[in-house]
């Protein structure tokens, strides 16, 4: 309890609950408010359980190998390429080569266990092909992300 207070806090600090002025209509359910400015307030009582939900999928992958994490977006390939380093996780920074997850005759081609992804938006030939290969996928996602074929969604910030 008293851990929980002290993670809600740093979330304040570092403004995770605010979101942008779009709203996509599958994001409404994590939205608390809008703000007189239009920008909407993320409820943090709901990030936070979906990122207990999101740490106790990975930590529950055996080999931290099997867990891919793919950023397309320049601001999220830094912070994926230090997770893995110290995860022992697969990442993908940069573009992602479409058929990596579902045509085996590529040099690239892995099946991975579980997806972790920077930007639903940039991402989206990831998430699509990990749709028709059944690959649960984590997503970090803001108010106007859409949430097609995404398992979990945790805010981002």
């Amino acid at each position: 309890e008293e851990q929980k207070k002290k993670d809600f806090q740093m979330m304040l600090a570092c403004s995770t609950h605010l979101g942008t002025k779009n709203l996509d209509y599958q994001m409404t359910r994590y939205v608390w408010k809008r703000k007189p400015d239009g920008i909407h307030i993320i409820n943090l009582g709901r990030t936070y359980d979906k990122l207990q939900l999101a740490a106790r999928i990975i930590v529950a992958i055996e080999n931290p190998a099997d867990v891919c994490v793919i950023s397309a977006r320049p601001y999220g390939q830094r912070s994926i390429l230090k997770y893995c380093q110290y995860t022992g996780a697969t990442p993908i920074a940069g573009r992602f080569t479409p058929g990596t997850f579902t045509n085996q005759i590529t040099n690239k081609f892995m099946e991975p266990r579980l997806l972790l992804l920077t930007d639903p938006r940039t991402d989206h030939q990831a998430i699509a092909e990990s749709a028709y290969a059944n690959i649960p996928t984590i997503a970090f996602c803001d108010t106007d992300s859409p949430l097609k074929h995404i398992d979990v969604a945790d805010r981002k910030s």
